[in-house]
């Protein structure tokens, strides 16, 4: 466990569609880089350089100065055994730590179950957007999912029998071909009811909050707004979750402008959450992970890059210990998986580092197995 007095939480950003790493950790040293990207590339003297050899896209200055505060940790070549180029099969994979077999609990859905075992608070967990992510979903697991708290999200501002079938039926379709029908309804018949009986909650979030900082009017901003509004408001919430826009980072062409505009978002939001926590002297006990489900091809297609595998992913706070962990996967062509860069590390053991050492738990039932974890977070 960690020293922090006030319970640990974790927020999710989930950037969905495969981010670039290439491009968004730039080895801006290396000639392969440029061999292998002759039109969707980081000129050198752009680059915001953190060591003799990377450096940050140049869109990423608010982030970048969080990891010159200490308190950003970049996990180098994540990934898993035998990667799935395909969105879903990937992200699945990434949501319920099997990449053997389908399966029907995610990570966090297990993790908020050890958190809150006797159900004590239904909002433990709270996602924002459409849908729940996997990551989330556990049967006997409430977990609020909410559009906004202004107009109290897609669940719980629901009145008409209708209109809660029609937002049942959204999540229905999305998992019944690993759940099963019967067990997809009933799960999120509880799930829905659970979410309701939080609406009263959750609504109480905006009429505590205020801040003088200015968020973005992307939703990516709004919604890690409306997670500092929730944490903020001391509702006992210790899994926060969202994701940037469905496949957003999937970047198979114009990527410049396009993954110029992501990075920007991305780190700006991310800058302005951690300033209105810091605002609100509610700092210490968060961290931030960022991930998406898998890196873009080594070599570019022209005007994108098309799926990748290995990646990387941001640990983010106070109580992060910041820097670079593992090794920058080779760019070399016999060290290539495929064209893609290879994956150093499973990102179970990412995971089972949250678990354990930010949040306290025993990773093992929850990733399926042993994974050799990190030392990023500080004890």
């Amino acid at each position: 466990m960690t020293s922090t007095k006030k319970d640990p939480v974790l927020v999710v950003l989930q950037l969905s569609g495969g981010n670039d790493i290439l491009n968004t950790l730039v080895p801006y040293t290396n000639p392969l880089y440029y061999d292998n990207r002759p039109n969707v590339r980081i000129p050198e003297d752009q680059v915001l350089p953190i060591t003799d050899t990377l450096g940050f896209n140049p869109n990423m200055a608010p982030l970048k100065a969080l990891y010159d505060e200490g308190k950003v940790a970049v996990i180098q070549g994540v990934g898993y055994p035998t990667p799935n180029r395909s969105h879903f099969r990937s992200m699945d994979i990434w949501h319920t730590c099997e990449p053997e077999k389908m399966a029907d609990e995610g990570w966090l859905g297990r993790a908020i179950r050890d958190l809150d075992p006797n159900k004590e608070n239904v909002l433990t967990g709270v996602n924002f957007g459409r849908g729940l992510p996997k990551a989330l979903a556990a049967p006997g697991v409430p977990v609020a999912s909410v559009g906004s708290l202004e107009s109290y999200g897609v669940l719980t501002t629901i009145e008409l029998e209708e209109q809660r079938t029609q937002a049942l039926e959204i999540f229905a379709r999305m998992y019944s071909p690993s759940m099963g029908t019967g067990p997809v309804m009933e799960y999120l018949s509880q799930t829905g009811m659970d979410a309701m009986n939080g609406a009263d909650i959750l609504a109480t979030a905006t009429a505590k909050y205020s801040s003088t900082v200015e968020y973005g009017a992307s939703s990516m901003s709004q919604y890690m707004r409306n997670i500092a509004q929730v944490h903020c408001a001391g509702l006992g919430t210790r899994i926060l979750y969202t994701t940037a826009p469905y496949n957003s980072f999937d970047t198979h062409a114009t990527q410049m402008s396009a993954h110029a505009g992501l990075c920007a978002n991305l780190s700006q939001s991310v800058s302005d959450f951690f300033d209105d926590l810091k605002e609100h002297n509610a700092t210490e006990n968060v961290v931030l992970l960022l991930f998406t489900e898998f890196g873009r091809r080594v070599h570019d297609n022209g005007s994108g890059t098309d799926h990748g595998a290995g990646g990387a992913a941001f640990v983010i706070g106070d109580a992060v210990k910041g820097g670079l962990y593992a090794e920058y996967p080779s760019l070399a062509e016999e060290k290539l998986m495929d064209g893609d860069l290879h994956f150093n590390n499973d990102f179970r053991g990412l995971y089972a580092t949250l678990l354990e050492d930010w949040l306290g738990l025993d990773s093992k039932p929850i990733v399926n197995g042993s994974f050799e974890k990190f030392d990023f977070i500080s004890k």
